[in-house]
């Protein structure tokens, strides 16, 4: 599953259409995030492809909300990208924005983990740390219980997803906070260089 663009070349697209230091940030988490599943999952050989889905999966959400998830596929397509890609990315919007279901065992991991990456961000910018490397799984549930926390996060995609993929709801938020941690450092750094 190897696609066409470089990660140079992905960011580039994804910073023509997403500007928000905010946007920008979940880019790479969720890109990080993906990179860590696949390996962690047993597909290290489609780590870029991972990766490249998490970094391009709201291309189209900055610049177009209404549109989320109808205009990726005439983005991605002009950069090139492969229909096996589109699918991807618009199968994390299933049931919200889109029609397209989560089949491939990564679709359903970017379904489940694309808001939970929300959810915890949310809970590690209320830390004195501010950092995902002390959050542990029983107060994330607090925050998950908290219907106002983070209301845009959505319980009930992060509770499918944890389904879909045959999880307990404690293994995927387990498994989530393990690959931010994986990631939080070099995103920090990247986010700082994006912005200087």
């Amino acid at each position: 599953m190897q696609e066409t663009l470089t990660r140079q070349e992905a960011l580039a697209l994804l910073r023509q259409y997403n500007q928000e230091p905010f946007h920008l940030q979940h880019a790479l988490t969720v890109e990080g995030a993906m990179d860590w599943y696949a390996r962690e999952l047993g597909y290290g050989e489609d780590a870029a492809f991972w990766s490249m889905v998490g970094l391009l999966h709201d291309i189209d959400f900055e610049r177009w909300p209404e549109e989320h998830c109808k205009k990726a596929p005439e983005l991605l397509a002009a950069a090139g990208l492969s229909q096996a890609f589109i699918h991807a990315v618009c199968s994390h919007g299933y049931g919200l924005c889109s029609d397209v279901e989560p089949e491939h065992e990564m679709e359903k991991v970017l379904f489940a983990a694309d808001e939970l990456t929300g959810l915890i961000g949310a809970a590690v910018r209320m830390r004195p740390s501010k950092s995902v490397m002390d959050l542990e799984v029983s107060s994330l549930k607090k925050k998950f219980k908290d219907k106002k926390f983070a209301a845009g996060c959505s319980r009930d995609v992060i509770a499918q997803g944890a389904e879909r993929l045959g999880w307990s709801l404690e293994e995927l938020m387990e498994k989530t906070i393990l690959a931010m941690r994986s990631c939080e450092e070099r995103i920090n750094q990247e986010m700082e260089s994006l912005q200087a």
